[in-house]
């Protein structure tokens, strides 16, 4: 110890780590007295307690720990007991981070680290520190590693200082420009609790008049109720509150259960879930104007960084909504001004007598895609050259010479090449300058050019369906006069009748496809799903138009490349695509030409058993002009037709195959190469995947059939009040080679379960009576039905519900529409783990 001292004497007098190496009690210690320890460890020493830097040293086989004075205000309260206290026990909070570290240092390498974080609890309470140090291995006589040499530097204040700087400019970005004073105030609160953990950040606006606090939006952690709308009684909080904001002094409190100057008031603080609070007042012209209040839901003493950002932040926010106040007053008076219906632009430019451009907001920046260097301080003109000779820039000029404000719309070339559409409004200023604001109207000036084509091919539309009303009605007309002259033998009358008869099926058939692109279109169609074969509709809807075929002697080929290829789908409504395709392709063929229908499978459902199903109408006919093809499903649409109308019809049967093809979940396009070159159509549907096959061993003997070998298939039951979502479900399940049973009431599926004992149960949560969940509960806890595996079939679809399912005892949860593929996967699960 002698040769310790002398080293280190001299160096400024009396040192407190030289008066504990003198005065610890080192019999008990592992070291032993200072006198014996090795060279190495006592030269080490001898290095650190000569050092201004902060530096410790960890010496044999439990690592007893040893450090400078420079150490000490590293260790807080730690010192003076860490003083030759084993490593571990000394910083015992973050020893599980510094492991791997001495691990490698006494594996005889070193490490180095900067900035690297630590949670400790040096002072009575958990804090977050950042350190810069390096780990280096000490040697004994031997040369073996007896211990750890660090120098370290705390970097904590820079680091969070960095952090401070960092977050005030992400909230300053947050609040320019604000939506309004609300949007402001939930931004800010938000990015400060998360910066900070909170449990709860709010800002509230005082009345001292009725000495009330406000709270128009806060922020609040997940699972911690807002308090937005709600007001509060200042005093209710403590007498302390109103008068450190009236001085304008933070109000900081570690716990308020123990604080006197909240104990007295703690339950309404905790009734808010807060055990800590800390409450920044703001005072505008002498009088107390709003508090930022920030709460933890435990206690914890408060440092002066978070009161300097919490601080920081409320006079932030405090601006942000002032500044969103005015503007909404701006707005609001520009608004009566101009008498304007539409919204207030979003851009926002100032410009000088001279066209120098003194401001532009971040949303002006952002339609003009230029940065504010390239903007400010320059000259409007140089700017936009393109501008001058438009119709903003000759309204610009007339509003900066007449005094007068003014509007234009204009389209404008960005940097970028990309093209846009302008709305700008221009008002004199008092210095003789000029304001804008402008917005960007591209997809409005879009949805008009789309609206005026739609209008137009509206009017197209009705003068057509004029003229197809009145065609019929004008034989009707004649036969009628006809009968009503009473003079004609029976052949005459059967003859008028029947041109009645074909007549008024005409206009029936025209008033149908009316009627059922609007049932469609307005989504009132509702499809009855179950399995069909490519084959079925290919041939059902040939059926339909052979007549139409046979009379213009057209030649039919039909290919079909997979017949058993299956879709869920509609089959009325699918064999009514392709009967509408294949009439569309007549009509507009000449006679003694050919129509190709084609149906194939795409070649992913050959790889993995999924894909699509393509239903493929070719014709050899008039064709269209490429432009059309994209418009040709569009309603109204029609291609150009001649004069004597000899088609027919009212061209609303390829908006229908559209709405009815997406609402199965697939696709419709046309393509043509051009005039009469004729043209192509394709329907592309989700194919279903087929049931899972087994070994040739064990095939079903049939629905319901027992397998080959003794194993039955599974047995499902399905429960839903609506009877037929249950029994197309049913149906499915069937097909798929599953024994169904189907039960619409909860108590009788109960009781059906408890007899046969079903595999697995798909259950519907909304059933009335006794709903799935509580019908789900009776299940499980039965002994007979407690193995069944359950599965949640229906409409309620959120977390909440989810977690009800499972807390019911559901297994798996399926969200109706069912994915005939996920459920399909699911039981084949449950049979591979069954077998």
């Amino acid at each position: 110890m002698a040769d310790i001292l002398r080293t280190t004497a001299g160096l400024g007098g009396e040192s407190e780590v030289r008066r504990l190496l003198r005065e610890h009690d080192w019999t008990t210690s592992p070291l032993g007295p200072p006198d014996g320890w090795p060279p190495e460890l006592a030269t080490a020493v001898s290095m650190a307690f000569s050092s201004a830097f902060p530096m410790f040293i960890a010496w044999g086989p439990d690592l007893r720990f040893l450090y400078n004075d420079a150490y000490i205000a590293i260790l807080g309260d730690k010192h003076p007991a860490a003083f030759g206290a084993p490593f571990q026990q000394v910083w015992a909070e973050i020893w599980p981070e510094l492991v791997p570290i001495v691990d490698r240092a006494l594996s005889n390498k070193s490490a180095y680290f900067e900035d690297l974080p630590f949670t400790m609890e040096r002072r009575g309470f958990r804090e977050p520190t950042w350190f810069t140090f390096s780990y280096s291995p000490l040697h004994d006589g031997h040369g073996r590693v007896a211990g750890v040499y660090c120098t370290v530097i705390e970097t904590t204040n820079r680091v969070q200082a960095e952090r401070r700087a960092a977050f005030e400019l992400t909230l300053a970005d947050a609040l320019r420009p604000p939506a309004s004073g609300d949007d402001a105030i939930r931004k800010g609160c938000t990015l400060l609790g998360l910066e900070l953990g909170m449990a709860r950040v709010l800002y509230g606006e005082v009345d001292e008049g009725l000495g009330t606090l406000s709270v128009a939006r806060d922020w609040s952690r997940p699972g911690v109720a807002s308090v937005a709308g709600h007001t509060f009684s200042i005093e209710a909080f403590g007498p302390e509150l109103g008068r450190a904001g009236r001085a304008g002094a933070i109000l900081a409190l570690a716990d308020v259960r123990a604080d006197p100057r909240s104990a007295a008031r703690q339950g309404t603080y905790l009734a808010l879930g807060i055990h800590a609070c800390l409450a920044v007042p703001l005072r505008k012209g002498g009088h107390l104007h709003a508090f930022l209040v920030l709460g933890l839901d435990r206690p914890h003493p408060w440092t002066g960084a978070e009161e300097a950002l919490a601080r920081g932040t409320a006079e932030r926010i405090r601006a942000a909504v002032d500044l969103a106040r005015v503007q909404a007053t701006l707005r609001e008076e520009r608004d009566r001004s101009r008498t304007i219906i539409d919204t207030i632009a979003e851009g926002f430019m100032l410009l000088d007598r001279d066209w120098t451009v003194l401001q532009m907001n971040p949303a002006g920046q952002r339609i003009a895609h230029l940065d504010p260097d390239d903007i400010i301080g320059r000259n409007h003109w140089d700017i936009w050259p393109e501008a001058i000779d438009s119709e903003a820039g000759r309204m610009y000029r007339r509003v900066m010479r007449d005094r007068v404000a003014g509007t234009a719309e204009y389209r404008q070339r960005l940097p970028d090449g990309v093209e846009i559409w302008c709305e700008v409004r221009a008002y004199p200023t008092a210095d003789g300058g000029l304001v804008s604001f402008f917005r960007d109207i591209t997809e409005r000036r879009a949805a008009e050019d789309k609206l005026r084509a739609a209008d137009r091919r509206k009017d197209e539309f009705l003068a057509m369906l004029a003229h197809e009303l009145r065609n019929p009605l004008a034989p009707i007309s004649a036969a009628a006069d006809l009968l009503r002259i009473g003079r004609l033998d029976e052949a005459r009358v059967r003859q008028s009748s029947a041109i009645i008869g074909r007549q008024v099926r005409h206009m029936t058939s025209l008033v149908d496809d009316l009627l059922d692109v609007s049932r469609v279109t307005r989504g009132l169609v509702k499809l009855a799903r179950a399995p069909v074969a490519a084959r079925t509709i290919v041939d059902e809807a040939i059926e339909q138009v052979r007549p139409m075929f046979e009379a213009r002697r057209q030649h039919l080929a039909v290919h079909i490349a997979d017949p058993d290829a299956l879709v869920l789908g509609d089959k009325a409504r699918l064999v009514q695509v392709l009967a509408n395709l294949l009439n569309n392709a007549a009509k507009y063929t000449p006679e003694d030409r050919r129509i190709d229908v084609a149906a194939t499978v795409d070649a992913a459902a050959v790889a993995t058993a999924r894909g699509r199903l393509h239903l493929t109408v070719r014709d050899e006919g008039i064709g269209m002009e490429p432009e059309l093809t994209g418009q040709v499903f569009d309603l109204f649409t029609q291609a150009q037709r001649s004069v004597d109308r000899a088609q027919g019809g009212l061209g609303l049967g390829l908006a229908l195959v559209k709405n009815l093809v997406e609402l199965h979940g697939g696709t419709v396009a046309c393509t043509s190469p051009g005039l009469g070159q004729g043209s192509t159509f394709e329907v592309a549907l989700p194919l279903m995947e087929p049931a899972p096959r087994q070994s040739s061993s064990g095939d079903y003997a049939g629905t319901g059939g027992v397998v080959a070998g003794g194993r039955r298939p599974l047995r499902v039951l399905v429960v839903d009040d609506n009877v037929d979502a249950a029994a197309t479900l049913g149906m499915l399940l069937e097909a798929c080679g599953y024994l169904v049973d189907v039960e619409h009431d909860s108590h009788r599926a109960l009781e059906r379960a408890r007899h046969q004992r079903p595999d697995v149960a798909l259950l519907d949560i909304g059933l009335p009576d006794m709903d799935g969940n509580e019908l789900a509960r009776r299940l499980r806890a039965d002994a007979q039905t407690g193995a069944i595996v359950l599965v949640a079939v229906t409409g309620y679809g959120q977390e909440q519900d989810r977690r009800a399912a499972f807390e019911a005892g559901f297994d798996h949860h399926l969200v109706k529409p069912v994915d005939m593929d996920e459920l399909a996967g699911l039981l084949a699960g449950i049979e591979a783990q069954r077998d």
